[in-house]
């Protein structure tokens, strides 16, 4: 490979990496199992954005 390729490669990952960005939405997949678990870990600093999540999803599991 040439640097050229390598470069690009780095670039390409820095972007895809940053592509995440935001907030976890309430949704079944999200608010269940290893999904709760990863969701919550986003809200480390954000206690009254884990307690509003927490609450959509009972809301979504009620709807069900």
């Amino acid at each position: 490979m040439n640097i050229k390729s390598v470069i690009c490669m780095m670039g390409l990952s820095a972007a895809l990496i940053g592509c995440e960005g935001g907030l976890p939405e309430a949704n079944p997949v999200n608010c269940s199992g290893r999904g709760m678990e990863k969701s919550l870990a986003e809200f480390k600093n954000d206690e009254a954005g884990r307690q509003a999540f927490l609450d959509q999803c009972s809301a979504l599991s009620a709807e069900n």
